[in-house]
C-alpha cells in the first residue's frame, strides 16, 4: 500500500469543496473489498473535471502505488501535448492541482485535432482500443492467469462537449468503459448540464454503477464561453512549448519564449530518410504532389505501425519538421523522443496541431540543415 501522507499544502490556490472530498474519498473507500474502481468524470465545459480528476488521483495514490489515467480530452490533455488520446500510469501525487505536468503515456494515439468533431468514429475507436489495453493489462477477469500482476484503478477524464453528438459519444464511452463510479459535475446553468440519473443506461447492463453528482467549484462569469476559448488556445500553445522544451537538458537556462524559439531554431535536427517513413494526413486529403509542401515547418505525430490494425498506430510523441531535402531524400525533424524509440517510428501523422506562432517569429536562426543524429533506414 502506498503512503497515506498528504502534502502539507497541496494546492494553495485551489479550494476543494466538501462534496468533492466526500466523492473522492467514497470512490477510494469503495475499493476496500472490491476490485479497484473505474471512475468516469463528466460534466459541461469549465465545470472543473480536470481539477477533480487530479484531486481524485491524489486520493487514490494514498491507497494504491499506481493509478491509470485515461485522457479523452484532445483539446485540454492532462499529461500530453494537445491532440492526443492516452493512457498514463501515475505513481506520484500532484503537489499543486493548479499546475499540469507532462508525463510519458504508456499508450497513446495521435488524433491530430483539438476537438473530436473532426472524426468522431476514429475518436471512439481510439478510446475503445485504450480501454481494451487497460482491461487486458490491468484488470484481469481471471486472476489465476497472472496472480502476481497488480490491478490498477482507472480515472477517466472527459471533454466538456455534452450536447448533440458529443452527448452520444459520451454515452458510447460510458457503455464501453463500464465504470464502477460515474462522477457528474453540475454547473449553475441547468440547461448545459447532463440529464439527471443514469442517462447512459439502456437497460441491457446489469452492472451496478455508483452515480455521484457534485457541484462545480467555480463561479460562472458573464461571457463565459469567450473566456474559455481564449484560455484554451493559450494553454494549448504553452503545452506545446513545454513539450518541445524537453529537447534540452532541464538545467539549461531557457526561461522565455524567445530563448526557447532560438534554442529550437539552432537545435541539430534528426535526419530521417524519406524512404523509411510513410506519411498519413489525418482528417483531410493532400495531393501527392503537395505532400512535402504540407509537411514543411509543421508538427507531426511520430507513430509506429500496428501489426494488429493499420488504423491504430501507437504514437510515441511529436516532432517538428524543420525542413525537407528532396534531393538527398531527407526529412529534418526536431523531437524530444529518444533515438532508441525513434528508430521504431515508420509513420508520420499530420493533423491540425500547429506550431505556436511565437516560436516562428525568430530572426537570425541557423540553417536547419545541420549535420545531426541520423536515424538508420528501416
Amino acid at each position: 500500500m502506498a503512503s497515506s501522507l498528504e502534502p502539507e499544502n497541496p494546492s494553495p490556490n485551489i479550494f476543494i469543496p466538501e462534496d468533492w472530498s466526500e466523492a473522492a474519498d467514497s470512490i477510494a473507500l469503495d475499493s476496500v473489498t472490491s476490485p479497484p474502481p473505474i471512475a468516469f468524470i463528466c460534466g459541461a465545459k469549465n465545470s472543473g473535471k480536470t481539477t477533480f480528476s487530479r484531486h481524485l488521483l491524489n486520493v487514490l495514490l494514498q491507497r494504491y502505488r499506481r493509478v491509470a489515467y485515461l485522457d479523452t480530452d484532445v483539446g485540454q490533455s492532462e499529461f500530453t501535448a494537445p491532440g492526443f488520446l492516452s493512457l498514463t500510469v501515475v505513481d506520484k501525487m500532484t503537489p499543486d492541482l493548479t499546475v499540469p505536468c507532462l508525463k510519458t503515456p504508456e499508450r497513446s494515439f495521435f488524433f491530430g485535432d483539438v476537438s473530436s468533431k473532426r472524426d468522431p468514429s476514429a475518436y471512439l475507436k481510439y478510446i475503445h482500443a485504450l480501454t481494451d489495453y487497460y482491461k487486458k493489462k490491468y484488470r484481469m477477469s481471471n486472476k489465476s492467469e497472472s496472480p502476481s500482476r497488480a490491478e490498477l484503478p482507472l480515472v477517466v477524464n472527459t471533454p466538456g462537449w455534452v450536447k448533440g453528438f458529443g452527448y452520444e459519444m459520451l454515452v458510447d464511452m460510458l457503455r464501453y468503459i463500464a465504470p464502477t463510479h460515474v462522477v457528474k459535475i453540475n454547473i449553475s446553468a441547468q440547461s448545459k448540464n447532463l440529464p439527471a440519473g443514469a442517462f447512459w443506461s439502456d437497460g441491457n447492463h446489469d452492472e451496478q454503477v455508483n452515480l455521484i453528482e457534485i457541484r462545480t467549484a467555480r463561479h460562472d462569469t458573464f461571457n463565459r464561453s469567450v473566456l474559455i476559448q481564449k484560455d484554451a488556445r493559450l494553454l494549448r500553445d504553452l503545452r506545446i512549448m513545454a513539450y518541445f522544451r524537453q529537447c534540452f537538458p532541464s538545467n539549461l537556462s531557457i526561461t522565455t519564449i524567445k530563448e526557447l524559439a532560438l534554442a529550437l531554431a539552432s537545435h541539430p535536427p534528426y535526419e530521417v530518410p524519406i524512404s523509411s517513413i510513410r506519411i498519413r494526413h489525418l482528417h483531410c486529403q493532400v495531393p501527392s504532389t503537395e505532400i512535402f509542401y504540407s509537411l514543411n515547418v509543421t508538427i507531426v505525430g511520430l507513430a509506429v505501425s500496428s501489426e494488429a490494425s493499420e488504423d491504430l498506430p501507437w504514437c510515441v510523441g511529436l516532432g517538428i519538421v524543420r525542413g525537407i531535402d528532396t534531393f538527398k531524400g531527407l526529412l529534418y525533424v526536431i523531437t524530444p523522443v529518444p533515438q532508441s524509440i525513434l528508430e521504431k517510428v515508420d509513420l508520420f501523422l499530420q493533423g491540425f496541431i500547429q506550431i505556436p506562432t511565437c516560436l516562428l517569429q525568430v530572426k537570425g536562426c541557423r540553417s536547419p540543415y545541420i549535420s545531426a543524429n541520423v536515424l538508420p533506414t528501416s
